[in-house]
């Protein structure tokens, strides 16, 4: 009989095999296996959860909404509505027309999937753990701590509130991180401002909460899985930041809970996904909601994803402010 103490020290020498590694996911689908090791498969009771209406069918006409931020000044208040609607409502909507060229969003993600793809070797010199870091190359930043392992990469870059040495960055992805994270800044502030209309406050009210003052960069890679039906690329979370804008290729797989129900969110060509975080449902008063996301794993080609996500701190770091709602909107 095998007791539980044995399969949890089994479980932990895995775990730490997998870490000191430094080689990701990637280095594991690199080796060329056929299943999943035992760290990344779901317990059965996370998988009761795929589908939370008991039985009820998963597909639904709802689809997420699409906001054309083009020539705001003449529409403005058609603007300003349609994000109170979609941030009120389910949480999440897609930008079109947000000023990015499309030479930047596209050399992005290639940057981001050339870095993943890098030798072992290179990427373990940005293997990073523990605090004040603002570089950081990493597979589940929870991995002694979630349930299962999620099969994903990611590569950190903390791009405020204090700039960044581009010099830290992987050359790979050193020029075109500094000027997406330049474009995705000016997009971010022009949310905030609509974000705080639709609140019925100041255009610049949010601003002036520092809600887009500490802009982390995460760049995920989803490499092929052999069985993706036992594991998540990310299990079902909502982001504990203000707000995230996030740039995916074309394979798709995020999904959204709504109404009880998990509905995809369809790569739109140059579209950015816009979602809402922890705390500017919390500042809002819950008038915003902060809705549960997950990715499932695929096996295809490696899926890319940019997440811009807009905190007031950096990671490693306390923070002094407290924030709490708004006092308008109580």
């Amino acid at each position: 009989m095998v007791s539980g103490n044995s399969i949890n020290q089994d479980r932990l020498q895995q775990l730490k095999a997998f870490d000191e590694s430094k080689a990701g996911v990637k280095g594991i689908v690199d080796g060329g296996i056929t299943k999943i090791p035992p760290i990344f498969v779901r317990p059965p009771e996370d998988s009761a959860g795929d589908d939370p209406s008991s039985g009820q069918p998963t597909q639904t006409q709802f689809s997420i909404p699409v906001v054309d931020l083009a020539d705001t000044a003449s529409r403005h208040d058609d603007v300003v509505a349609r994000v109170r609607r979609a941030a009120e409502t389910v949480g999440f909507f897609q930008v079109v027309n947000h000023g990015i060229p499309k030479r930047v969003l596209e050399e992005m993600l290639k940057a981001a999937r050339d870095f993943h793809e890098l030798p072992r070797e290179v990427k373990a010199e940005y293997y990073r753990t523990g605090p004040g870091w603002t570089v950081k190359f990493g597979s589940n930043f929870d991995l002694y701590k979630s349930r299962f392992a999620n099969w994903r990469d990611s590569l950190f870059c903390v791009m405020g509130p204090d700039p960044i040495d581009p010099q830290k960055l992987p050359v790979v992805c050193r020029d075109i991180t500094v000027e997406y994270s330049e474009h995705v800044d000016k997009l971010g502030v022009t949310l905030f401002e609509l974000l705080s209309e639709a609140l019925g406050l100041k255009s610049e009210h949010l601003i002036g909460m520092d809600c887009a003052k500490g802009p982390l960069i995460i760049s995920h890679y989803y490499p092929p899985c052999p069985e993706p039906e036992l594991t998540m690329g990310t299990s079902q979370h909502s982001d504990p930041s203000f707000l995230t804008i996030l740039l995916q290729d074309h394979v798709g797989g995020l999904q959204v809970l709504c109404e009880n129900q998990w509905i995809d969110v369809p790569p739109v060509a140059e579209a950015l996904v816009v979602n809402i975080g922890d705390l500017l449902q919390l500042i809002s008063n819950d008038k915003f909601l902060s809705v549960n996301h997950r990715v499932l794993a695929k096996n295809e080609e490696p899926r890319i994803s940019v997440g811009c996500f807009f905190r007031h701190f950096s990671p490693g770091k306390s923070s002094s402010r407290l924030y709490e709602p708004i006092k308008e909107l109580t």
